[in-house]
């Protein structure tokens, strides 16, 4: 009897069980809580999921974990976005397509990614949307943000972004802090990751079995730019720049968020021939840019940072008509597009620093005469190059922006530099109710949106902007070419002033630092290898060649006085003859911090050009010539280190030799201490 009773409950239940699912099968289908999506190739994963309505995600390379499960979700002035969640939609889509960089690292970039966007809702009331989108490539992945139309929310302030970046595997970590004085001009400390504190982007960690991660953000538009804070052992978490006004972030919806970007790799070169960050940001807005021209230039420049001339007006005035007559001279003779004169302007007298309200960017002073420089220059197939130093005073810039654009538009200088000199979180910000001046940083949303203000009225006037003291570059060059270059890390000015001045491995570090967001306008070939008082720079002279393929722009200063290119016409004519503007790029060897071997193809010949350098330590690299066109022979022009060579006692040494290879030999390429090689190969 107790048997046949357990049958007829168990029947009567499994009967109840069939009625309810034919009455409603809603009632058996389990809420989705977790969304997944593979790269193309299935070398990357990343998994979202919801576990008791916190969204969380982790990324898995061959079945590794790489990056742990990470929050994800929002402060805001209202109340929190980040928990009481539940997924009520995934859409899914796949892209291959190729696009064509008008110019940069290389003319055909493929963009092949899939795409998984998870909506989520908060169970609560309000019933608040927030997307999150994931774009998964082979070597890497982006994550973003999407704020929905939705009724009961008209505008989001954000008071911080809590995205994570648990990393799984044991790292080492490069980096610069964030929150301090110089912005992002600081020498890269090298670290276990659990000891790194508040840093800027990109952060680049090596694995202790080799695997390479670099941590950035792209598409940077209309938003605080994303610090990283460690909060425990190796997990990172969002902390947005701040503004003046409280907040960090305030818009009206709908929105999208910069991407927050892993780049990953297996070696330290995949980082740099990465696209992710290029791929993350939309496609060209500006049309027909053949306008803008990648180039090499020289400058009334480096003599004020040596100390013996200035910025200001008087006897020691560095930008006259005189002096840059002269300097255009030498640039028609050589073969240089453009003249940067800085110090044109009034304004340079006095403490200009932090305090950019005596600058007026529509006239010159009295001894430099523009208008006839410009039309000088034009004949000799010379543009000046101009500049636009604002202390930090913002809106006293915006104010004159339109007539100091027409101005450069009218004379033919189609580029120009910025400059935004003060301490990072001093930038000045009227108060719109009339009090003391607000106090904004470099790269909150404040600064964000300035200099996407500037580039857009320059691609107007069809002009290119270079900005230095920039917000960090996030791969918006894609969408405006014509924001050509930047600085945005410790150049070349500091080997002439700064204690100390840059070691060897700052320049190797900058190649899988700061240089995986985009071009930096370091401002190479110092020649005389010599700083203000004779301050020694920590280089070998070959070393200085190599760094024209090494750190790459497309615009490339030959920052040194020319009676020093006068002193080293060897060394000088491969700064004449290397390219700016590449078919292709390929790493060949290197890591962090220690060396890096990089070769370029001319987009407008079939040239290459490889550039080696190294840290305070010697090496010997052997170099398979495998790029080259396979049956052609060619002509290798080497610059390199000669006998003894060494950056701190012998930097002269130097070579330059001739030989003929093709793509079936191999290279030895000796980098004495803090030295480089420079090859240029010409097809015969």
């Amino acid at each position: 009897m107790p048997l046949f009773s357990s049958f007829v409950r168990g029947a009567a239940a499994s009967w109840l069980g069939l009625v309810l699912l034919m009455a409603s099968p809603a009632l058996l289908a389990a809420p989705l809580r977790t969304a997944s999506v593979a790269s193309p190739g299935n070398i990357l994963s990343v998994t979202l999921e919801v576990d008791g309505g916190t969204a969380r995600y982790r990324v898995q390379r061959l079945g590794d974990t790489v990056v742990e499960d990470s929050k994800l979700g929002f402060e805001l002035r209202d109340g929190r976005l980040d928990r009481d969640f539940e997924i009520i939609e995934t859409t899914r889509r796949s892209v291959d397509e190729s696009w064509e960089q008008p110019w940069g690292e290389r003319r055909l970039t493929r963009d092949h990614y899939n795409e998984l966007t998870v909506a989520l809702r908060q169970a609560t009331a309000g019933q608040r949307r927030l997307d999150v989108v994931f774009r998964v490539y082979d070597d890497g992945v982006g994550l973003r943000y999407v704020f929905p139309e939705q009724s009961g929310l008209r505008e989001a302030i954000i008071d911080e972004e809590l995205t994570e970046f648990a990393i799984a595997p044991d790292s080492t970590a490069w980096w610069i802090p964030a929150g301090e004085p110089i912005h992002y001009e600081y020498l890269y400390q090298r670290t276990p990751l659990r000891e790194v504190p508040t840093v800027h982007t990109p952060v680049t960690l090596r694995s202790h079995d080799g695997l390479h991660v670099a941590i950035h953000e792209a598409a940077l538009v209309d938003y605080a730019g994303m610090w990283l804070r460690r909060t425990e052992g190796q997990r990172l978490r969002a902390q947005l720049s701040p503004s003046a006004e409280g907040w960090k972030v305030r818009r009206t919806l709908p929105f999208s968020t910069p991407w927050r970007t892993l780049q990953i790799a297996d070696r330290a070169g995949g980082l740099v021939e990465s696209d992710l960050i290029l791929n993350l940001n939309e496609p060209n807005a500006l049309g027909d840019v053949s306008w803008v021209k990648p180039s090499k230039y020289l400058g009334v420049w480096w003599s004020m940072h040596l100390d013996e001339e200035s910025w200001a007006t008087g006897a020691r005035h560095a930008a006259t008509t005189a002096k840059t007559r002269k300097v255009i001279d030498f640039a028609a003779a050589n073969g240089f597009r453009g003249v940067l004169v800085e110090g044109w302007n009034p304004g340079w007298d006095g403490n200009w620093v932090g305090n950019g309200y005596d600058f007026d960017f529509t006239r010159p002073t009295a001894d430099f005469d523009i208008e006839a420089l410009s039309a000088y220059g034009a004949k000799k197939g010379v543009h000046l190059v101009g500049h636009h130093e604002t202390g930090c005073a913002i809106e006293h810039y915006e104010d004159q922006l339109d007539a100091a654009l027409d101005l450069y538009a009218r004379l033919g200088v189609d580029s120009f530099k910025t400059g935004y000199v003060c301490d990072d979180g001093q930038v000045d910000r009227r108060n719109p109710a009339g009090g003391p001046l607000w106090r904004e940083w470099h790269d909150g949303q404040f600064m964000a949106r300035h200099h996407l203000k500037v580039v857009q009225e320059a691609a107007r006037r069809h002009l290119s902007v270079n900005p230095h003291e920039p917000i960090k570059d996030t791969g918006l060059r894609r969408t405006y070419p014509n924001w050509i270059s930047r600085e945005g890390a410790r150049g070349m000015e500091y080997n002439a002033w700064g204690q100390p001045p840059n070691p060897p491995e700052h320049e190797v570090n900058l190649v899988f630092t700061r240089m995986l967001s985009g071009p930096m306008d370091y401002t190479p070939g110092i020649l005389s290898l010599k700083g203000r008082h004779g301050q020694a720079i920590p280089s070998t002279l070959a070393r200085q060649l190599a760094l024209y393929v090494v750190l790459y722009s497309p615009i490339q200063m030959a920052a040194d006085l020319p009676e020093h290119y006068l002193q080293h016409r060897d060394a000088f004519q491969f700064i004449k003859d290397v390219a700016v503007d590449w078919e292709q790029t390929r790493v060949l060897d290197g890591e962090v911090g220690d060396f890096v071997t990089i070769v370029r193809r001319d987009r407008n010949s079939r040239d290459w050009f490889l550039g080696s350098i190294t840290d305070e330590q010697g090496r010997v690299l052997p170099i398979s010539l495998g790029f080259l066109e396979p049956g052609v022979r060619y002509r290798a022009e080497i610059y390199r280190d000669g006998k003894d060579a060494d950056y701190r006692s012998n930097p002269f040494a130097f070579a330059r030799e001739t030989r003929e290879v093709t793509s079936a030999d191999q290279l030895t390429v000796v980098l004495a201490p803090g030295g480089g090689q420079a090859i240029r190969f010409t097809p015969l």
